[in-house]
This record gives structure tokens, sequence and C-alpha cells, in this order.
């Protein structure tokens, strides 16, 4: 099937062949005909599997310019409304679209909202709208939950009810998530008519993925990490840590140890989370250390390497994080880093998804690293920052 297929006007079938979008993806090829023909559709798709372009292709579509905010998406990171901002104006260049998200200041996007004909929103900073009455939703016909499992996880369902009650009974509604737990089905059954069921094949190839682990003492795990990675020189590779303080640390250290390295988590400023991640999507950076707000929606190609400096305490995000290399035909490994306070939550892992292969490896000769120190803005000014050195 081509895009073609579609029942799409010229214009945006001429942007997708803009963004060099050649054949539809498992994903787009099941929903977007149902889409385009006004039915509700829950899609079951993992990160990467292209469901930005389905429901995309469904919003410019139905949506006209100067008519009123008409279709909503509700994301549950800035990063990932920023992205799905950033595609949807790739389809159109007649609507106004904008993202609305905390973090940021909310004057210009009053402004704007009362312009805008597509809005891609966190539903905090949506509800901080509807309060202050800045937002209409009356004219919305498409409202769209991406990475609605997500959105569970991180408490927002209870936000996501009270901002569908908010938009009109009368419209289609698109539900699309990497897994579907029962909270999930439940907003389905509660707020769809008879939705469409899709589901598309992960987009990680488990034959072309290896999964490796070491097991050390915790005052080894930066020397091992640092080890390895001078040793890296393929792709882009992610280290995640569980915690923002151990990633400013773990980048800070890799830094003077002579690894470009860059961090991102919920600390930062959107301006510096946006820019952190384009330089490492340009290269500039071949390692990227966050937190598991990096694991999920965002678009990152060409990643080789995963490295789990912590494990996650929620087996799921695990998978959402090595979901992350093995891509598009292409190779990708898995390094896990364990010492004693990981192993709870690595039984764990290897409990419920006993189908992964995981095999110890050897901890090899490691040599003395320089250890970054990491001081509060506000505390020991004038101290020096000198590394240390340890192992």
């Amino acid at each position: 099937m081509k895009f073609d297929d579609f029942k799409l006007s010229n214009d945006t079938l001429a942007k997708i062949r803009e963004l060099k979008f050649t054949e539809p993806t498992q994903i787009q090829e099941e929903s977007i005909p149902a889409i385009m023909n006004g039915m509700d559709v829950i899609g079951e798709s993992a990160t990467g599997s292209g469901k930005t372009l389905a429901f995309g292709a469904g919003i410019v579509e139905h949506s006209v310019p100067k008519h009123g905010v008409q279709a909503l998406v509700l994301t549950p990171t800035r990063e990932l409304a920023e992205q799905v901002k950033t595609m949807l104006k790739q389809l159109s260049s007649k609507l106004h679209i904008m993202a609305v998200y905390g973090g940021v200041g909310i004057e210009p996007q009053i402004k704007n909202l009362r312009v805008a004909d597509v809005v891609v929103a966190t539903p905090g900073r949506l509800l901080d709208h509807l309060e202050r009455r800045t937002i209409n939703l009356d004219k919305v016909k498409l409202l769209v939950l991406d990475e609605a499992d997500h959105m569970l996880d991180m408490g927002f369902i209870e936000d996501v009810e009270r901002i569908i009650t908010k938009c009109p009974t009368n419209r289609q509604t698109l539900f699309f998530s990497a897994t579907m737990p029962s909270e999930v089905k439940r907003l389905a059954q509660k707020y769809m008519k008879e939705p469409l069921k899709v589901s598309a094949k992960k987009m990680v190839d488990p034959t072309k993925l290896t999964q490796v682990y070491y097991d050390v003492q915790r005052n080894v795990k930066l020397s091992l990490l640092t080890h390895l990675l001078q040793k890296e020189d393929r792709g882009l590779v992610m280290v995640f840590c569980n915690t923002r303080k151990t990633v400013d640390f773990v980048a800070k250290t890799l830094k003077v140890n002579g690894i470009k390295s860059i961090a991102i988590h919920g600390g930062f400023t959107q301006n510096k989370r946006n820019k952190s991640l384009e330089m490492f999507n340009d290269g500039k950076f071949g390692v990227l250390v966050c937190t598991d707000v990096a694991a999920r929606g965002l678009h990152i190609d060409n990643v080789s390497h995963v490295y789990n400096y912590d494990i996650p305490k929620s087996p799921k995000e695990y998978v959402h994080r090595i979901g992350r290399t093995a891509r598009a035909g292409e190779q990708g490994q898995v390094i896990n880093l364990l010492c004693d306070y990981d192993h709870d939550n690595f039984g764990r892992v290897k409990s419920e998804y006993r189908e992964f292969e995981i095999n110890k490896t050897q901890t090899p000769e490691l040599s003395r690293i320089k250890i970054a120190r990491v001081v509060a803005s506000n505390q020991h000014r004038g101290r020096s920052r000198r590394p240390r050195f340890s192992h």
C-alpha cells in the first residue's frame, strides 16, 4: 500500500513526499483509512512506529484555518508536545499549530491561543488555560491521546478526564499507546464510540538486540561506564539513570574524562532540554545521559547502544528504554550496570520478561578516572570544583 491509496489531499501527499516517507508503516496503513473516515481508533504502537504521522494526517485533513481550535492532542511530556507540533507543522503550512506546556511563560501562549487551529498540550498547563478561560474547546472535532499509558503512569488520568469532558461529545477520538493497561481500556470504553483497534508490531527487532549485564561494586560503576564508553566508536549512546542528581553527576564525570556527553532531565528549562536533544540528534554529542523523560515518545535515530546505569523500578520502563535501539534493521546493544541496589529491580525485569536473554559479562580491568564535583549553584560559591580521582 502507498500513501496515494489513502484519501489524502494533494497538499498533504506533497508534504509527506517532502518528508521522504515513501511507504506507510504498519500502524499508518491500518489506522489512516479509519481516521480519514471519521472513526474512533485505538492504536497500540511503540515509539518510532509512525503514529504521529497517522493521526497528524487526520488532523490536517479535517481542520480548517481560522476556525478556532478544531484538533487537540494531549501528550505526557513537554518534549513530546514539541515533537508532535513540529511534525504537524511539517504536514501543513496553512494551519496555526501551537504547543502548550508548563515551564515556560503563559502570556505568549494566551496570545497565540486566540488564533490557534490545532493545540498540542500537556494536561496540567491545558487545565490552567481552561481555568483562565484562555482556550475554547467547543469546536474540537478531533481529540488525540498520545502515549496514553505514560499519562497514566505519570498520574495524569484524572486531568485527562476533566479535559475530555470539556470537549464536544460529537467528536472523533484517537488513543495511541505503547501498552493498553486496564485504566486506559476503561477510558476508551467510557469516551470512545465503537473504536477500531489496531496494533503494530514492535519496531525493535529482538534478533538484532544483544543484552548483557555487569555485576560490580557500586564504587566501580562509574569507572566501568567510562571505560566502556571510551571504547565505543559507532552510533549514538543513551545512558539512563533513575534520578536527576545521578544524571548530572554522570554527565559531568564523563565530560571531565574526555567523553562528549550531554544531559537531559525534567529539572532543565524547556529551552535547555530542546537544545540538548537537538545537539544529540545532530551528532554534536555522542552520549546522552538522561532520566526516563527521554525514553518515551521522542524521535531519536541511530542509537546503537543503551546503557542502564541504574535499573528502573518498573520492568515496563526497562522495555521502553531498550526500545531506543535495534530499529529499522540496525543492530543494537543494551548494557546493564548492576550493583547491590539494582538486583531487586533487575530481578523483576527478568521475571516479567523471561524471553529476554541477558548474559553476564566479565568486568574488564579498569583504570582510575576523574570524578566531577557537582555543586548546587547557590551553594559552596567560591569553592574549587577541580575533579577528584576514583578507582
